[in-house]
């Protein structure tokens, strides 16, 4: 209903006194205030008021509280149906307790349930009507109605359902046939929730106290039983919920004769308040640039008596819950980024005011604030109408305002203000001047990330303005080039605003325009770009990470066989089964070695190096036997510095060298030991087949036109730079000397934990052989494409070593200790490892 007021006659008093900043000597002064009272009048003054009614607004916290009362519900019932004896616990302790109470059984509930159901909802209704909440008052009662009927539906649905042990635990002693669960606290639960709040209503808090203690009561004297309380109070609450969302719920804050008098307290006496026309955009209030673009506010215009014009602008804290529950999403959708998180329209509007006043100690020119002031459930920021911002022309924006809103930016950046949400609103003008406002979601003494995107946000926001080219040559002009070279891997879709994406201007390859400008300004690497900055918590990485570890418990409970691995661990010698183990452990160094002799001296940490190749083990659990260390290796790597290219040329170095001195320590090995029982397990032809296959789906591909451009123009300079990288590496045959130490290392290790495991269970044997044996038979095994080999791994060393003379037994408990020892023991260390990694950053 609009309740505008055209004029009230309010008395003029003084103004309590306080400490308003030093006035800025800039070009934008603010209007001092004397610290002494102004002058009285001696007359009253008549103060033009127009201003409606208070509206109601959308609160975001009732659905939050709705979803929680619903978890609080599932998870009584879970407790309910599998944990019956805790609640069966609280309830004989609540009876032991309560034996006063024990009169009340001779009262009939139903008697008592309806007197207090009575005394409720008439004081309450009454306290509503006296107050003319007529609306409130018939949506309270269908509240009312809909929490009988919807806990009466649920009871019939868990007697359909049918399970014993959660009938016993929620049914109620009065319950008669399926309305098993108590409605009482469901409907006035629901009735209480929709006619509060009950901070504003003395009679809503107490239907709520009276409630609780009834509840207590009828637990206590074995009416209800506490899992059935719970579930209808939760039952309720969800109704009353989303009832209140859907109506609405009226602000309690500051309006018409209300700010008059809140304004008097910072120095100014009003003779004109004149609300704005509120602009709504998809169902919410449109921020306006008048006061800086804060989100969903009320703006007055104001008057003084001596002439002076301001813009009062008013934030209630129930349109605020919307912005503070975006900013929690916000800080959790982002990692490594400081987000803002202001619970309250206080705290917002605060800390505006002195992001304002820092802003132009800086030197920049901003909307001029004059003061703040607070009530309960509103927060009022007053600010001087000659500084008001004025939109400007995106459509012909030209380069020198690009490079005058870059300056700005940068000057605030230099100081550590940080914007954190650049949109096309906030590109303005005050004076004619150039500037960027909308500084309420901003922060100071911000760090690098937040710096780098902040000018990723207004570098593309430009960029979709114009074009991708000009962008960056008016960046040229501000930033200097190494600083666009180090945003490249900050130009990410999750950085840039919905507002930006929303342009005309925007599309899907805009930001790879971008990167590629920046990239292009490199000099030292022209067909390589750095890998992105890890900005969402909801990626590829983490996708992939999840998936990994979904495939890895999913392997460990299908394949780990635990009584046959606890068995064989059991009969095993304690000292042979260590040896394994430390050998294990052997095997990472010597891996670790092999690809930190192709690293630069400087980029050579050996605990990371050795970690890196331990987080391998986890990886293996879910990945074929050589892809997780291949990836390891690779993602280690660009976390280190190097570029896609070199890490790529290293990774594969590494993994040639390992497979190449595999190779030839069976060839070596086969001349001594004379085996060649395996030869004819490979076919004669695999080779010449497999290399076959390959030049032809090659020779296809050259003779597609297409193709053929694509493979020369695209992929031709990056094979040509990482053969140039590759040859570098092999011309360094000190590192490759120590690569194929480390190489050494890593298969007689694994060699030997294999010999250690059939020492283990007193099988002695010539411990050459046996690591001619176990690479042949491991090698064959971990070709399977299986996560680590699995299955295959062990097939394959059972039969080999059987076929050498080995007892079957010996054998299959051999290779579950070795399994044991480089394979299942390796997992939670490849975890812990792979935690440390990617802590700091170099995984």
């Amino acid at each position: 209903m609009s309740d505008k007021t055209p004029s009230s006659s309010v008395s003029e008093r003084p103004p309590a006194a306080t400490t308003d900043p030093a006035p800025n000597p800039t070009q934008n002064p603010i209007k001092p205030v004397d610290s002494a009272p102004p002058k009285q009048s001696a007359r009253h003054y008549e103060v033009d008021i127009d201003d409606v009614a208070p509206q109601r607004a959308h609160n975001a916290n009732d659905l939050i509280h709705a979803v929680g009362a619903l978890i609080l519900a599932v998870v009584v019932i879970v407790f309910a149906t599998y944990l019956h004896g805790i609640t069966t616990g609280v309830e004989h302790d609540a009876k032991t307790a309560g034996q006063a109470f024990t009169w009340l059984m001779d009262l009939p509930v139903s008697v008592l349930q309806q007197f207090l159901s009575f005394v409720v909802i008439i004081s309450v209704l009454i306290h509503l009507l006296i107050n003319r909440e007529w609306f409130q008052s018939a949506v309270s009662v269908v509240a009312l109605f809909c929490g009988y009927a919807v806990i009466l539906g649920f009871s019939f649905l868990l007697a359909h359902i049918g399970v014993p042990a959660l009938i016993n635990a929620v049914q109620s002693s009065e319950g008669a046939g399926p309305a098993m669960l108590p409605d009482f606290y469901a409907g006035i639960g629901a009735f209480l929730t929709v006619a509060g709040p009950k901070r504003s209503r003395s009679s809503v808090k107490w239907g709520w106290n009276t409630l609780f203690i009834a509840a207590a009561v009828f637990v206590i004297v074995s009416w209800h039983s506490v899992a059935g309380t719970i579930v209808s109070f939760a039952v309720g609450r969800i109704i009353g919920l989303v009832l209140r969302f859907a109506m609405g719920t009226r602000t309690q804050g500051l309006w018409g004769s209300g700010i008059v008098q809140a304004v008097g307290n910072i120095g100014l006496s009003l003779t004109e308040l004149h609300r704005r026309e509120e602009e709504t955009e998809t169902g919410a209030l449109k921020s306006r640039l008048d006061d800086d673009l804060i989100e969903n506010s009320r703006i007055y215009d104001a008057k003084d008596e001596q002439g002076e014009r301001y813009i009062i602008s008013v934030l209630d804290s129930l349109p605020h819950a919307a912005g503070y529950l975006n900013q929690l999403w916000q800080g959790f959708r982002f990692t490594g980024v400081a987000i803002r998180r202001d619970r309250s329209a206080s705290d917002a509007v605060h800390h505006h005011f002195s992001m304002l006043l820092g802003l132009q100690s800086c030197g920049l020119t901003t909307p001029s604030p004059y003061g703040v002031m607070d009530s309960e459930e509103s927060s009022v920021l007053v600010l001087n109408v000659a500084d008001t911002p004025s939109p400007t022309g995106l459509s012909n924006l030209t380069k020198e305002a690009m490079t005058d809103y870059m300056g700005y930016l940068a000057r605030a950046n230099r100081r550590g203000y940080t914007h954190r949400r650049i949109t096309p609103d906030t590109l303005a003008q005050i004076h004619g001047e150039h500037v960027i406002v909308g500084w309420q979601n901003g922060d100071y003494a911000s760090g690098s990330t937040n710096i780098a995107m902040d000018k990723v946000q207004l570098l593309v926001l430009l960029a979709t303005l114009s074009t991708p080219q000009l962008a960056i040559e008016a960046a040229l002009k501000v930033w200097d080039r190494q600083t666009l070279i180090s945003l490249a891997p900050f130009i990410q879709k999750v950085a840039i605003p919905s507002a930006t994406r929303n342009l005309p201007g925007w599309n899907k390859a805009l930001l790879g325009e971008m990167r590629d400008g920046l990239n292009a300004l490199d000099p030292h690497d022209e067909t390589d770009s750095p890998e992105p900055v890890t900005l969402a918590r909801f990626n590829v990485k983490s996708f992939v990470s999840i998936t990994l570890l979904i495939i890895a418990v999913a392997v460990i409970f299908t394949q780990l066989r635990p009584n046959e691995v606890i068995a064989a661990v059991r009969h095993a010698n304690i000292v042979w089964a260590l040896i394994c183990l430390l050998l294990s452990m052997l095997a990472w160094v010597g891996s670790a070695v092999t690809l930190g002799s192709f690293m630069d001296h400087g980029k050579r940490h050996w605990f990371d190096l050795f970690c890196s190749q331990a987080a391998s083990g986890f990886t293996a659990v879910s990945m074929p036997a050589g892809v997780g260390p291949a990836f390891v290796n690779l993602q280690f790597l660009r976390k280190n510095g190097y570029k896609n290219t070199a890490a790529t040329a290293i990774m594969s170095v590494t993994w040639a060298v390992q497979g190449l001195t595999t190779i030839v320590l069976l060839l070596v090995m086969g001349l001594f030991t004379g085996r060649n029982m395996f030869s004819g397990m490979v076919p004669t032809n695999t080779l010449v087949v497999v290399i076959g296959a390959i030049v032809l789906l090659l020779c296809l591909c050259m003779a597609i036109t297409p193709i053929r451009r694509m493979i020369v123009d695209k992929y031709l300079p990056l094979l040509r730079s990482y053969a140039h990288q590759l040859v570098e590496v092999l011309a360094q045959p000190q590192k490759l000397a120590i690569g194929i130490f480390g190489a050494l290392i890593l298969n007689i290790a694994t060699g030997l934990g294999f010999w250690a495991a059939l020492m283990a269970f007193g099988n002695s044997s010539n411990a050459l052989e046996t690591i001619f044996v176990f690479l042949l038979a491991n090698t064959l095994g971990s070709a399977a494409p299986t996560p680590g080999g699995l299955g295959a791994v062990e097939a394959a060393l059972t039969f080999a070593f059987t076929s050498i003379g080995v007892p079957p037994a010996v054998a299959l408990s051999a290779t579950l200790l070795y399994r044991v020892g480089f394979y299942w023991l390796r997992i939670p260390i490849g975890a812990m490892a792979m935690k440390r990694l990617d802590h700091h950053n170099l995984l």
